[in-house]
């Protein structure tokens, strides 16, 4: 910085020395040496305030670039909340001292050009610092937290020192509150640079508007500063128990929550009005209004991801269909693709890019909502102030400091609503893109994928509206056939379960179906205990013979039943048709047989009659068409030998079967056996 040389105390003094003596002692001659005086301090305060100015934006480089740099093994979390938006203060402060500089070449206008730059980074000078000054606490107590690790300290402790020699034993302590320092000590250097002007000069009113801002930006920081504290204090979603929250209760808080709710009561009563806040009233309504569009696109998006995870549960391409060739071998390969990469990479991507957000999102409104709710309690504390300060005139410190807690929240709720609910809306409205985004991508992927696919099914030629109208023939037909389905299976009873019979009751079985057929028997699926007279009291899993289906009243809810040996009612509902099994050694028996089933001679045996032929030469009743190379195609008539009478789970539905050198399952209801002599004298039709 370059200053035109003006005339030092001791040259005056020394030019003095040859004026005549009568000079000095003259009104004038004192007057001017007075001005001189307060020019030159004037001018000394205009240097003071741009020389410092330079070593604090270098001191704030410093720690921006050399200090910060080398703390990396400290958090990225702490290093935002040491440095705050130190960046943008540097970013501010550098544009300030350029301005500030650029005045040296106007020597007569510099101290009123000063005066103006500083009215012109008022409001910017404000923003950024109290950002800064907002989280200047929370930085000092991570400061207190790294003074209980030694070799934590030492370590940072060793860094600042190397690069900043003079913070000394301070440390970080020393740097963090620099930028604090700076910004109250500006009203100062402004007001050193106001008392050398003399009050007729053009720039005495310009600095005292200068002065006067930078003491409103030191005033507003502060209050910002204590809405902040408030808010970080009132914002805090704490998870309590039940024995947490009922330790919390004292007669202080009762007499609180209390009074409070009388004043609540007055006002739904009419007795006492209502502050009424319009401006407040809007922003809260929406808010609510934001806070319900993110709480159900959270909900859908949820719904969305609990389907997606559904659907690819089923992999139908991983089930052996038994078809060698054509579409369904396409549709397996595409299938498969589609499930191992393309769907599962759009769930990973809408995860990551739409679900984690929106949770973050919700999570961000439990803050806002939170104060919303203690203003509303430190409004009722307010309203009783001021009654009270009606009537009496004066309140205690609590009661003012009630007063000032709630005006804080209620300026912070207004001042940064609006910015939130905007930020929110964006943030929405980037999360629905973004969404929308990937369906789109996911949609090109699939017919990218498809198309190689779709150039090889045989309908790939047919025009896009013939092709509509296949598609609702084929839906159709299918339709009819899975409507006709299921009024046959309707009509069909559900195959019977087999519970197992209780020890020694092979014999019984054995008489109930010489005496009474197969048909005829049933087993308890509970056990039964008689009530009245003719009531039969059985366990779970006797077997039974049923003689009437209603008792003499005509109630079908009461079967007369035979157990071998007594007669009783029993309750239908806990009877079900029992299903023969052939045993072991029945099979290996009847395996041993003569294949002519004219020749077939019965022989006593305790094992219970099979529900299906029980020789192993039969024929086939109804034609049956193979559908997998397990399974063998029947024409009607045709002679059949079987092999076994289930298949390898046990279940009798299918048997295994030789048809012309060919074996393979059939349908154990397809076959039957001609009309001969067979087993516990009765047929079994074909």
């Amino acid at each position: 910085m370059i200053f035109r040389r003006k005339p030092e105390p001791a040259d005056m003094a020394k030019h003095g020395a040859d004026e005549p003596s009568s000079r000095s002692g003259s009104p004038d001659g004192e007057g001017r040496a007075s001005e001189d005086r307060s020019l030159l301090h004037q001018r000394l305060a205009v240097r003071e305030l741009i020389d410092t100015e330079v070593s604090y934006l270098h001191m704030l480089q410093l720690c921006a670039s050399d200090i910060r740099s080398r703390l990396q093994q400290l958090p990225q979390g702490d290093l935002d909340v040491l440095f705050s938006n130190i960046d943008d203060i540097i970013k501010v402060n550098s544009r300030f001292l350029h301005d500030l500089q650029e005045t040296a070449s106007k020597e007569e206008e510099q101290v009123q050009l000063v005066g103006n730059i500083f009215l012109e980074f008022q409001e910017e000078l404000e923003q950024v610092y109290k950002v800064y000054c907002a989280s200047y606490d929370q930085a000092l107590l991570l400061v207190d937290t790294y003074r209980k690790e030694p070799e934590l300290q030492r370590h940072i402790q060793g860094i600042v020192e190397a690069v900043v020699p003079q913070a000394g034993s301070s440390g970080l302590s020393f740097l963090l509150v620099i930028p604090l320092q700076r910004i109250t000590r500006y009203p100062l250097l402004l007001q050193k640079i106001l008392e050398n002007t003399v009050p007729d000069a053009s720039a005495y009113p310009v600095l005292q508007r200068a002065v006067s801002a930078l003491q409103d930006v030191n005033t507003n920081i502060n209050e910002y500063k204590m809405r902040k504290e408030v808010a970080s204090k009132y914002t805090k979603v704490e998870q309590l128990t039940l024995r947490e929250r009922l330790a919390r209760i004292n007669t202080h808080t009762l007499s609180k929550k209390t009074t409070r709710l009388s004043q609540l009561l007055k006002q739904e009563a009419g007795l006492i009005p209502r502050t009424e806040d319009k401006e407040f009233d809007d922003l809260e309504e929406r808010f609510q209004w934001v806070s319900l569009c993110v709480t159900e696109l959270k909900n859908n998006v949820a719904a969305y991801l609990d389907n997606l995870q559904a659907f690819l549960y089923f992999r139908p391409h991983e089930y052996n269909l038994d078809i060698p060739e054509g579409p369904a071998v396409q549709y397996c390969n595409l299938a498969r693709d589609l499930h191992l990469e393309a769907f599962l990479k759009f769930k990973q991507r809408l995860e990551g890019l739409v679900w984690q957000p929106l949770c973050s999102l919700a999570k961000a409104l439990l803050g806002p909502q939170n104060l919303i709710k203690k203003r509303l309690d430190k409004l009722l504390d307010f309203e009783r102030v001021e009654e009270k300060l009606l009537e009496v005139g004066s309140v205690t410190y609590q009661e003012e400091a009630a007063r000032h807690t709630y005006q804080a929240l209620n300026s912070l709720l207004v001042a940064e609503l609006p910015q939130f609910n905007q930020l929110v809306m964006q943030w929405l409205g980037q999360i629905l893109r973004t969404f929308v985004t990937l369906q789109r991508d996911l949609a090109k992927q699939v017919l990218q994928r498809a198309e190689g696919s779709m150039a090889q099914l045989p309908h790939h030629h047919v025009p896009e509206p013939a092709f509509r109208k296949l598609v609702e023939d084929a839906l159709g037909r299918t339709s009819n056939q899975l409507r006709s389905f299921q009024e046959t299976f309707e009509k069909v009873l559900p195959p019977p379960t087999t519970q197992p019979l209780l020890p020694g009751s092979e014999r019984q079985v054995q008489a109930l179906l010489s005496r009474h057929g197969p048909g005829k028997l049933y087993q308890v699926t509970s056990n039964i205990s008689g009530t009245g007279t003719l009531d039969l009291t059985l366990p779970r899993g006797q077997i039974v013979a049923i003689l009437q289906n209603k008792d003499t009243k005509g109630n079908s809810g009461r079967w007369l039943v035979d157990t071998g040996g007594h007669r009783g009612y029993v309750p239908a509902g806990k009877l079900q048709l029992y299903h023969v099994v052939p045993s072991a050694e029945e099979l290996r028996r009847q395996a041993g047989l003569n294949k002519d089933p004219r020749c077939l001679t019965p022989e006593p045996s305790p094992a219970p009659v099979p529900s299906i032929p029980t020789v192993n030469q039969v024929i086939a009743a109804y034609p049956f068409v193979a559908r997998s190379s397990h399974e063998v195609s029947l024409q009607a008539g045709q002679p059949v030998t079987i092999l076994e009478a289930q298949d390898k789970k046990g279940n009798p539905e299918w048997s295994l079967v030789e048809v012309n050198g060919q074996r393979g399952y059939v349908p154990s209801g397809f076959l039957a056996r001609a009309r001969s002599p067979v087993l516990w004298g009765w047929s079994v039709p074909s």
